[in-house]
């Protein structure tokens, strides 16, 4: 099956649908019990397909979204916040990437496939994946991306995944909270147990914030899902009502 969002309507359609399914697939739901899954060589093993909460506005808990601390604007930062207005067009809207944490705020399913080397996200937001070295290895020197440059490393028990270079034109959540290229993410790994997975990420961008801010939520082991086909199509309009003719091979 595949998931169809088109053009500007992704927002309001991903709420509209996606929200309430994933919601009502959780309501009553127990993740299976049991010790910390652990790979060949003893490392915390954070395979699996995982249920995500709806993050839209970091500065509010990622469990229930309530509360409002206020962020820590600088002049720039809030600027950019203010003149901010979905209404009037939102990236996401032209099926552009999401960004990294916007893409581990959204409600769908996350699948993570590990190994001694290589964390993998598999977001099945739009089949977007990001892959990401964990043997310690440094960041490479590149071009800018939309969802920067990862690398891990083991803190005991905990992955650690640190990222840069991102090229400033995502917003950090829904509501579009903003950032710039000088945003440095640190996520941060723990599973307690096997149904679930701790999950703690801190922004730092001293472009947008005087000092860095941190949101922590809960992820959940769902072996009963598995990953569907997400696909964006922008401006398909034409196609769909065959203004446009697709070439045959």
């Amino acid at each position: 099956m595949t998931r169809l969002i088109l053009g500007g309507l992704i927002a309001v359609v991903a709420l509209a649908v996606g929200l309430p399914a994933v919601a009502t697939a959780q309501r009553g739901y127990q993740p299976p019990g049991g010790p910390t899954p652990r790979t060949a060589s003893g490392k915390v093993d954070f395979s699996g397909v995982w249920s995500k909460p709806y993050v839209p506005d970091m500065t509010k808990d990622g469990k229930d979204q309530k509360g409002a601390p206020v962020l820590p604007f600088t002049s720039w930062g809030e600027a950019e916040w203010k003149k901010y207005d979905a209404a009037q067009g939102d990236y996401t809207g032209s099926c552009l990437p999401f960004g990294m944490t916007r893409s581990v705020n959204t409600p769908e399913p996350m699948q993570i496939m590990q190994s001694d080397t290589y964390f993998a996200f598999l977001f099945e937001q739009n089949s977007w994946f990001a892959v990401v070295p964990i043997d310690g290895r440094p960041h490479r020197q590149g071009v800018p991306t939309w969802f920067g440059d990862s690398v891990g490393h083991w803190e005991g028990d905990t992955l650690v995944i640190d990222t840069v270079n991102f090229n400033g034109r995502t917003r950090l959540d829904t509501i579009g909270h903003p950032h710039s290229d000088q945003l440095h993410l640190v996520q941060r790994f723990s599973r307690p147990d096997l149904g679930h997975i701790s999950y703690d990420i801190t922004v730092e961008d001293p472009k947008t914030f005087t000092k860095p801010f941190t949101n922590s939520r809960t992820f959940t082991l769902r072996p009963d899902w598995e990953m569907m086909e997400y696909s964006c199509e922008e401006n398909n309009k034409s196609l769909w009502e065959g203004r446009i003719k697709v070439p045959k091979p």
